[in-house]
């Protein structure tokens, strides 16, 4: 059955219109079909039904900034003094800018943009952090990459685990002396060669020190049996008998042609090798053994480290009494380095009753900085191009310490040994320190950069060899 036909009157009907039709889209003779976007005059009105963006009244740097925010970092928003700052650089910032969203849309002609006030500004004040890192181009700071690995490692058989010995030196010649037990070696850092010096012939007289003079390549040895042995290493020859100390000869320090020397007799003796008696000075300061000697690099300097907790800063010019007397450290004194940057500066370390670090004026006898490193302090060393320096320790990590000097911030640990490493040394470009402690091995640790238009040492094939062995080149 048919629905019933209403009698209302029939009202014919208007399409209704789209906001995309207009009166230029119809076609006309000789003329081509436009679009809203292709006219300056097509604009959104505030009664459509589209939401067209407009691009030219967006804020791409807010905008950008707005999508990425979490991934920035923000100061907290509870601090008084950065809202300070937030809402005086605001006003500064945007004062004639008005605030933009992600996407902005021109408003129809008769609606004017809101005026930004300061209250607003400042509720926009991550804008503020965007513009001010924006302005700096977002530049980070430059950070050198510390390998945490050896670049090499030495077997080293029978090194003696002592820690009043100095058993390991590296010449301006780029040769690597190491003692073990009775014997000692040279290995060519150039070539990866190993030679073996010299070996004492009583059973009891190990090497008690070695140290490099780099005035003429001599190296002096100290002995178990109180004589310093001078020798000439390009020839493989013995150059000289120093038998002026009472007890094994642990330390020893060369300056030009001077060489000092101290002994577990508790005496310091500086020889000069140019002459028939070479013992020109006995010092007598200290009442234990003297475990630690380093000239300052103008050489008018002697830093004397022992077994008596004292440390005592020598002038050359007079040897009767030391200059100054230094009682802070709580152990043994045998970590001690000159900084090559500034004068007067000593830093000394202690040994595992001490654990510290310290830093001194030689010029008026302050520390001017101390810090506890946690562990026994075994050697130090400065950096040749940085105002940094390193430090080797025993018990219980074993590591190498990277510090800046002079916020005595901790750089980086390396760790590898599993023995407290007793001995330190820099090659000659200053960018490569060797280690050697109880496990009876050496590491070769890249820990500073190299300074420019220097000539970088000579690498051997990487690996880990033995210094005793017959095959001593064999890679294993």
């Amino acid at each position: 059955m048919d629905s019933p036909v209403s009698s209302l009157p029939m009202v014919p009907q208007t399409p209704t219109k789209s906001p995309y039709s207009t009166r230029s889209a119809q076609l006309s003779p000789g003329k081509t079909p436009t679009s809203p976007w292709s006219s300056p005059k097509s604009r959104l009105t505030a009664d459509s039904d589209r939401y067209i963006p407009c691009r030219r009244s967006i804020d791409f740097d807010i905008a950008n900034f707005n999508l990425t925010h979490k991934e920035n970092v923000f100061f907290p928003p509870d601090d008084d003094n950065v809202a300070n700052f937030h809402r005086n650089l605001a006003e500064s910032l945007f004062e004639d800018r008005p605030i933009q969203s992600v996407l902005s849309a021109c408003l129809s002609p008769g609606k004017a943009t809101p005026k930004s006030t300061s209250l607003t500004r400042h509720n926009h004040s991550l804008r503020v952090m965007y513009n001010q890192n924006r302005s700096r181009n977002f530049k980070s700071k430059s950070y050198r990459v510390i390998p945490q690995t050896p670049e090499r490692i030495l077997d080293a058989p029978e090194l003696l685990d002592d820690y009043y010995l100095n058993l390991l030196d590296w010449s301006m010649a780029n040769i690597l002396t190491v003692a073990l037990n009775r014997t000692v070696y040279l290995w060519n850092a150039d070539t990866g060669a190993i030679q073996l010096l010299h070996t004492t012939p009583e059973e009891n007289n190990i090497i008690t020190s070695v140290s490099w003079c780099n005035e003429n390549n001599q190296l002096a040895l100290g002995t178990n049996f109180s004589e310093v042995q001078l020798w000439d290493a390009t020839a493989v020859k013995r150059v000289r008998s120093l038998k002026n100390h009472a007890g094994r000869v642990g330390s020893l320090s060369w300056n030009g042609v001077v060489l000092a020397s101290g002994s577990r007799d508790s005496t310091v003796m500086i020889h000069d090798t140019r002459m028939a008696n070479s013992a020109a000075h006995v010092l007598t300061a200290h009442n234990q053994e003297v475990c630690g000697l380093r000239w300052a690099p103008d050489g008018v300097q002697l830093a004397s480290g022992g077994n008596d907790n004292l440390l005592h800063v020598w002038d050359a010019q007079r040897w009767e009494r030391p200059r100054l007397a230094l009682r802070s450290h709580t152990a043994a004194v045998k970590a001690l380095g000159w900084s090559p940057h500034q004068s007067n500066l000593l830093a000394s370390g202690g040994g595992t009753q001490d654990r510290t670090l310290r830093f001194w004026n030689t010029s008026s006898g302050a520390c001017l900085h101390s810090i506890d490193t946690k562990s026994q302090v075994c050697a130090v060393m400065w950096s040749k191009h940085s105002n940094e320096l390193v430090t080797s320790h025993g018990f219980s990590e074993n590591q190498l310490s990277l510090w800046r000097y002079p916020t005595l911030s901790r750089v980086a640990d390396l760790t590898g040994h599993t023995s407290r490493v007793l001995h330190m040394a820099m090659s000659p470009d200053g960018q490569m320190v060797v280690s050697a402690a109880g496990d009876e091995t050496i590491r070769f640790w890249k820990c500073f950069a190299a300074e420019p238009k220097r000539c970088r040492v000579s690498k051997p094939a990487s690996g880990r060899y033995s210094l005793s062995s017959e095959d001593a080149l064999k890679i294993r």
